[in-house]
């Protein structure tokens, strides 16, 4: 008996039987199919598609962080002059914590 794949695929299932109704629609799938292989779909998209797609396009070639600010603080870290304020740190724990409790 065929696997699903092979129905996925189109493909005629071979069984100990004879031709069924299922067979028959597999067969009217595939002249579908070499149909729809001649046809052309097309797809337009919106003035707010297209500047969508622009934006994300410019998002993704500028760099997701600030290189300049992560070399400063790796430079500030090193020679030990880096300051973590820790009121600052707990308020800004806190915050992401009840942005976090409404998900």
């Amino acid at each position: 008996m065929a696997g699903i794949d092979n129905i996925r695929t189109g493909q005629t299932m071979t069984t100990g039987r004879s031709p069924s109704r299922t067979e028959s629609k597999t067969a009217e799938r595939s002249d579908s199919a070499s149909e729809a292989k001649n046809s052309r779909d097309s797809v337009s998209l919106s003035q707010q598609g297209k500047a969508m797609g622009q934006l994300h396009q410019s998002m993704a070639s500028e760099p997701s962080f600030d290189s300049a600010k992560v070399a400063a603080i790796k430079e500030a870290i090193a020679n030990g002059s880096y300051q973590v304020d820790p009121e600052k740190l707990a308020d800004n724990m806190i915050k992401y914590e009840k942005e976090l409790g409404g998900l």
